[in-house]
């Protein structure tokens, strides 16, 4: 057995150290939620973990509870190369938190190329001026990013009215974008502003990201069973079967690239018919005025359940937003809630917090 440590998420520094060291057969290291006012926030995990265990860290938790997932060395290692393999080997800007697998997978990647990263401070909320004092820090050579699509949305706003923004993003090889799907509109246009954007795939169970703009990176096999995405590799966590069933319903298209569809579980049942509560977020983007979105069911007397939406934007598109989606999907998509927020409850990732925002709209 191997004994694990825990250390808070703004201790970058400290789990930076401590990573390098699990990652060639030390301690394996938990990495907690960040310290309140200079206070620990011990978490219940095991004293000892398994010996092939290098790093436990929690899925997002953004649909469903939060769960531990046990990283090995070989997994992390892998996957870091993969991306190494696809897009190059250089400095990384961390500009995430590392209690998640896209934060993790930054330090990762700098250990892997014996590369120093630069650390933004990840507890505070990211802006463009902060990413901007980052990126100002980094070497002259090649240099990443990983970044989430709220992130992204923030620099896009910011392009156009502060040029060191653009000039800071134009310098990046290359920008990995994940956690969620990013909004079709602001990657075609920081794209044609010739800025390397890569739409990833992957979650905390693959290592993060293991397949790049719809290709499988490294060793990862890709297959779909029963409407169902079936990740198989080296970068799958402890104990898991040699084909990993993501819950993601996916296709392949007529090129041969992944196409996502959304989570089996965000699919609700509304008189009989089947929603798609990704699709009723993709088409309710469609509206102008409308800044961030969540759909989540909401529980109904006559129909089961039913589509409740709380979206970032003007108030007055409820109408707009709603009569989109019957035009589009059909009656069963009209929803029986539309609430705005000044601000959309979030995780520390900066996933929705679709839990908390079904609690929100089902009151």
């Amino acid at each position: 057995m191997r004994k694990l440590v825990q250390i808070p998420a703004n201790k970058t520094f400290e789990v930076l150290v401590a990573l390098t060291q699990a990652l060639e057969g030390g301690d394996a290291l938990f990495i907690s939620e960040p310290e309140i006012n200079g206070v620990a926030r011990a978490e219940e995990v095991p004293a000892e973990v398994q010996d092939n265990t290098a790093v436990v860290i929690k899925s997002s938790g953004s649909t469903g509870r939060p769960k531990l997932v046990e990283l090995s060395a070989e997994a992390l290692l892998s996957s870091a190369r993969a991306t190494e393999q696809r897009i190059g080997e250089g400095q990384w800007l961390l500009s995430l938190p590392v209690n998640y697998v896209a934060g993790l997978m930054v330090l990762v990647r700098s250990v892997s190329s014996d590369r120093q990263p630069v650390l933004m401070n990840t507890q505070v909320p990211f802006t463009p001026e902060a990413f901007v004092r980052g990126a100002s820090l980094m070497d002259e050579g090649k240099r990443y990013l990983s970044l989430v699509p709220t992130q992204l949305a923030r620099l896009a706003d910011a392009v156009d009215s502060d040029p060191m923004v653009y000039s800071s993003l134009r310098k990046f090889e290359s920008i990995l974008i994940g956690g969620q799907r990013a909004d079709f509109s602001v990657m075609q246009k920081l794209k044609a502003m010739g800025i390397n954007l890569i739409s990833t795939y992957g979650m905390t169970e693959t290592s993060g990201g293991c397949v790049y703009d719809g290709e499988p990176i490294g060793d990862i096999k890709l297959r779909v069973e029963d409407d169902k995405l079936e990740v198989s590799g080296s970068v799958l966590a402890n104990n898991l079967p040699e084909w990993f069933s993501t819950n993601d319903l996916a296709r392949f298209d007529e090129s041969g690239k992944l196409e996502i569809l959304g989570r089996a579980d965000r699919v609700i049942i509304s008189g009989g018919l089947k929603v798609s509560l990704d699709r009723v977020e993709e088409i309710s983007k469609e509206i102008a005025g409308v800044a961030e979105i969540a759909a989540v069911g909401i529980d109904d007397r006559e129909f089961g359940q039913r589509v409740a939406i709380g979206f970032e934007g003007t108030p007055e598109i409820s109408d707009a937003i709603s009569a989109h989606l019957v035009e589009i999907i059909g009656r069963e998509a009209k929803p029986k809630k539309i609430k705005q927020f000044r601000d959309l409850p979030r995780l520390d990732s900066q996933k929705l917090d679709l839990q908390r925002i079904q609690q929100l709209m089902a009151e």
